[in-house]
């Protein structure tokens, strides 16, 4: 974003205009710059003057994104410096380019680059910021990013197969969702038409369907408002963060999800506490930064486990105590204790147990289509058979 600020310097009173992440970003450049802010115009005035931008939305920063193009300018040779250049040079989106423009302002002036991470915590979380500090001290940039490209290409491989998972389901239900109100709002209205003309009496189930199908078809508007109505707050509950993770925990809590989303939380666990244990990060330290990733229930007992780990508890020892060590782990940990490979063996118990929520993920998608197709079937067979229940007695009562 850009700002322009009316500051005092040596020449007197002048505006400037500066590329920032914040307004409180663009003042602290000016500060560095020798500069007494006066007055702030914000990005939104800047913007004004710039018709075609002003209606772009503001995209997230791709840091996945940035640590692969970082990862690579950095084994072809280029420093700091440069690759942070090249990198704010190609950026064609504007709050992004924004973004790399103060990060290497702030590498001009000096400060480190864990310490520039560190200002903008809402884009790089603190596993990564506190992975580049201990990549800093020992010289290895490259291998530290690899490393958090490594575990990221994981954690979207995972969440794209379960996304991918859900999408035939959804549409199975929404398709059936959709043929059911057709039958019941149209066409069985129709038959009801033709039985009120009969005379006949006609079975108490079929006289449920059809009152139902008359009152469908009688209110027709009303029907389609409520249908949009629920699409919208399903659309928007979705679109909002906060009500999107409420809930997933509480689908998550089902008792057959239970058990495999506390071995997924795990998994990420051992995964991210390795890339901070490779990255020179002591482990009581890699405990406390790991927190985020479990459950509040979980997160009681990791603050028992780091406990028990500084007054000299065995870390394996210490997370079976605490039940957060899966069986497999349990055992791949005691060995990386007695072989000094710890962190290779948190890798490895990640690794086995996300190939093994994949192929969990894989069977219940496999069970679950079959089941909702059988689910619509009954529901679309048991509207038609009611329809034509009556006629089935009128032949009935003929023969």
């Amino acid at each position: 974003m850009q700002f322009h600020l009316q500051v005092q310097g040596s020449a007197g009173p002048h505006t400037v205009a500066i590329d920032a992440a914040s307004e409180a970003e663009a003042i602290r450049q000016a500060a560095r710059n020798g500069w007494r802010v006066l007055a702030v115009a914000g990005a939104q005035d800047a913007a004004a003057a710039n018709a075609p931008a002003a209606g772009l939305r503001k995209q997230p920063f791709p840091l996945l994104q940035f640590s692969q193009e970082m990862l690579a300018l950095l084994e072809a040779g280029l420093n700091l410096g440069e690759a942070m250049a090249t990198l704010h040079n190609k950026e064609a989106r504007g709050s992004t380019r924004a973004t790399l423009a103060a990060i290497r302002l702030s590498l001009q002036h000096g400060k480190s680059f864990s310490d520039t991470l560190a200002d903008f915590p809402a884009i790089f979380p603190d596993i990564y910021v506190a992975t580049v500090h201990a990549a800093e001290r020992s010289g290895n940039l490259p291998e530290a990013l690899a490393r958090f490209v490594a575990y990221q290409l994981q954690f979207d491989a995972i969440r794209k197969k379960l996304v991918a998972a859900a999408i035939y389901p959804t549409m199975l239900l929404v398709v059936g969702t959709l043929v059911t109100l057709f039958l019941l709002g149209y066409v069985v209205p129709k038959f009801s038409v033709v039985y009120e003309s009969s005379g006949r009496e006609i079975p108490w189930m079929s006289q449920m369907l059809l009152a139902f199908g008359q009152t469908l078809a009688g209110h027709p508007w009303l029907c389609l408002g409520a249908l949009l109505t629920v699409t919208g707050a399903v659309a928007a509950g979705l679109g909002n963060a906060a009500l999107r993770a409420r809930l997933v925990l509480a689908i998550l809590r089902l008792p057959v999800l239970a058990a495999k989303a506390a071995e997924f939380r795990l998994a990420r666990f051992y995964r991210a506490l390795s890339l901070l244990l490779h990255a020179g990060i002591p482990l009581s330290k890699a405990l406390a930064m790991t927190t985020a990733m479990l459950l509040p229930a979980q997160q009681q007992q990791l603050l028992q486990t780091r406990r028990a780990v500084e007054q000299g508890l065995a870390f394996s020892t210490a997370l079976e105590q605490n039940a957060l060590a899966t069986p497999v782990a349990q055992s791949l940990l005691k060995v990386g204790e007695n072989t000094g490979r710890l962190g290779d063996m948190l890798e490895r118990s990640a690794k086995f147990h996300d190939e093994e929520f994949a192929r969990w993920v894989d069977w219940a998608s496999r069970l679950l289509e079959p089941l909702l197709m059988t689910l619509i079937g009954v529901v679309i067979g048991g509207v038609v058979v009611l329809m034509y229940m009556p006629i089935f007695e009128l032949a009935g009562s003929l023969s």
